[in-house]
């Protein structure tokens, strides 16, 4: 097995609809939101872990290869589909290897880890674009709007359990980067535009039910060549190939 390509995809993440994705604050803060947005510790900027990308694009693709479970596919769920359905076998495979298996499955052998590989892909945090975010911090502008929310009593109609979530607004760009290894000519490009692109279908973030989280990744490159999302996941393969 040798690494023969460490490929750069760029781009740039454009938010159709205000997006939440939580900082996780236990504290109270007087004057604050219910529900604050992660934000850079230095810059003070809103950003897009690349944790948060990694998590949902692995996800979505769990729930299309239709082997999807509580816990993140392993190698035993390969082995599962060893004498079964050879396109779910496929799909497995393809995320074991852009993802990596678990440290904890105890039946990964030496032999097994060399079969899959390392994990091909590297999330990067994406931090918010200076092109979007300089012109509103001249301004004194903020980078993000509060929404209010509330639960309705259907029988009386009255709103209930007021609340304020705290979002990065429709419109906002951040930079996109994601660093793709390739080992012995393999192509695994299919899957990760799949992904992608079940991503701008679903959403990032939190409340994606409730209009929360439309993303649009736009000029997209790698290593400075187009390229293009299918328009159509589910007609798309996801399976390794090797060229």
């Amino acid at each position: 097995m040798q690494l023969t390509k460490i490929a750069q995809l760029t781009g740039r993440i454009r938010l159709e609809t205000g997006l939440h994705i939580g900082a996780g604050d236990a504290e109270m803060h007087i004057g604050g939101t219910d529900n604050p947005i992660v934000r850079h510790p230095v810059t003070r900027r809103p950003y897009i872990p690349g944790s948060s990308l990694k998590g949902k694009m692995r996800s979505l693709l769990e729930w299309k290869s239709g082997a999807v479970q509580p816990e993140p596919l392993g190698y035993k769920d390969l082995k599962n589909y060893a004498q079964g359905s050879a396109e779910i076998r496929s799909q497995i495979e393809a995320i074991l290897k852009l993802f990596g298996l678990s440290g904890g499955e105890k039946e990964v052998t030496d032999a097994i880890a060399r079969e899959i590989g390392p994990t091909r892909l590297a999330f990067w945090d994406c931090p918010m674009c200076d092109d979007w975010a300089k012109p509103l911090e001249a301004m004194n502008q903020p980078l993000s709007e509060v929404k209010s929310e509330n639960r309705i009593d259907r029988i009386r109609g009255v709103a209930e359990h007021p609340r304020n979530t705290e979002r990065v607004p429709a419109g906002a760009e951040f930079e996109f980067r994601l660093s793709i290894r390739v080992l012995d000519g393999e192509d695994l490009l299919d899957t990760v535009k799949t992904g992608l692109r079940l991503i701008e279908l679903d959403g990032l973030g939190g409340s994606c039910s409730r209009g929360y989280g439309k993303v649009k990744f736009i000029d997209l490159e790698l290593d400075g060549v187009a390229f293009e999302l299918p328009a159509d996941p589910f007609t798309s393969p996801i399976a390794p190939t090797t060229t």
